[in-house]
């Protein structure tokens, strides 16, 4: 059905593309936030990319790969809208609770949640995406490579430094400093 909506769409018919981008759309915000840290700047991102689509809906050579190509203009629109503010901006974390039955799981769950939010705060946006499109959107290393318009070993060079430098920000982060009071004479 998406080949479908998909050769419709690049041949000019507006409703099989709306059609595509409404189901797109949900992925999409989700994967920009995970880049991004903001909800305006990830509404942002998917609304360029998605205006990139539209324009260039011709250039898809295989339809079964839309959901590909769509991917790599989402993570070029991050990286535009990441250059465009540099400025650190507060995190609001919106997350529901799992009800797990005991307090003490929920807490735990809690606060590894945002161990990792901070660990992930830390990281430049490329790190982030490259996280992102391995680990949330699931996609196989040649097809992230893709995605990301690198070779590759370049893609695995990058997971790998995301990866280091993610675990080098939860390890300072649970390195908490000791006080030692000494009496002054």
């Amino acid at each position: 059905m998406q080949r479908d909506l998909v050769l419709r769409a690049s041949n000019g018919d507006h409703d099989a593309f709306t059609a595509l981008a409404a189901g797109a759309f949900d992925r999409l915000h989700r994967t920009a936030r995970l880049i991004l840290r903001s909800d305006d700047r990830a509404a942002d991102a998917v609304q360029e990319a998605l205006m990139a689509a539209w324009l260039h809906i011709r250039a898809v050579r295989d339809p079964d790969r839309f959901d590909a190509w769509l991917n790599r203009l989402l993570v070029h629109a991050c990286y535009r809208e990441a250059r465009r503010v540099k400025q650190r901006e507060i995190v609001e974390i919106h997350m529901t609770t799992p009800d797990t039955g005991g307090s003490g799981d929920a807490q735990d769950l809690t606060a590894v949640r945002d161990q990792l939010e901070r660990g992930f705060h830390r990281l430049t946006p490329e790190q982030r995406a490259v996280l992102v499109v391995h680990h949330y959107l699931g996609l196989p290393d040649a097809e992230a490579a893709i995605v990301h318009d690198i070779a590759v070993g370049t893609f695995k060079s990058r997971l790998n430094r995301a990866s280091a430098a993610l675990r080098a920000a939860l390890e300072a982060d649970e390195r908490t400093p000791i006080l030692v009071k000494e009496p002054i004479a």
